[in-house]
């Protein structure tokens, strides 16, 4: 879970800085984002959330559980394996190891807002109408999955402990960990014209047959 976590996280700020040149230093893509840069950014993201994994893994593996090993999660959550440990030392180094991984991971958000402030400035000057909406229809499908994987992690791991409850830990860590990738297809896929024909008459049917059920219904009740 860490590594497709950080990994994902990584894959993302590389999309934000694939969307800041294209559009803001458009003469320059072919030099930054060449094959091999590219090869060597998934690498590294790759790499990353490899050794985040393994540190992370390795340090709750060797933590000893004073208070059974009964998790209220469906997954090995970090936070909770914690609460059932009883080692000072491998809490403490556990908790450092939080700490560089959000530093890491606010570091990265910090570059995908300033790089999305600059896109957004870059595309606000652009003269044409349909340009500019060119290029807006190019970040919202990425803009809206950052926003859906921060929003939910966030307030999954950030929502104040008076609202905290067994119930509701699960139910965001379903909403974080599962919602987000599974909606990425379905969000990417959206600028595809034959998939927005395809719901368009998805949902033209289903208002059609709607109609029609209302109206044998309402005969139904006449008779």
């Amino acid at each position: 879970f860490l590594f497709f976590l950080f990994a994902e996280f990584s894959l993302l700020t590389i999309m934000c800085y694939d969307r800041y040149v294209a559009i803001c230093k458009p003469l320059h893509y072919g030099t930054l984002l060449g094959r091999g840069a590219c090869a060597h950014m998934a690498a590294a993201a790759w790499a990353t959330g490899f050794l985040t994994a393994l540190l992370h893994t390795a340090n709750t593996f060797s933590l000893p559980l004073c208070q059974g090993n009964a998790l209220g999660q469906f997954f090995c959550e970090i936070p909770h394996i914690l609460k059932l440990s009883c080692s000072h030392s491998g809490y403490l180094r556990e908790i450092g190891l939080i700490g560089v991984t959000c530093c890491l991971v606010f570091g990265c958000f910090i570059f995908i807002v300033f790089s999305y402030v600059q896109i957004f400035r870059a595309v606000l000057r652009i003269p044409s109408q349909q340009g500019r909406h060119k290029a807006f229809s190019t970040c919202l499908p990425h803009l809206a999955v950052v926003s859906l994987f921060v929003s939910t992690g966030m307030f999954a791991y950030l929502k104040p402990p008076s609202i905290s409850s067994p119930s509701l830990d699960l139910a965001l860590s379903v909403l974080y960990s599962v919602v987000p990738q599974a909606v990425n297809p379905f969000i990417y896929s959206l600028r595809n014209q034959e998939l927005k024909d395809a719901l368009r008459k998805m949902m033209t049917g289903c208002f059609s047959g709607a109609i029609k059920c209302q109206f044998l219904v309402i005969g139904y009740f006449l008779q």
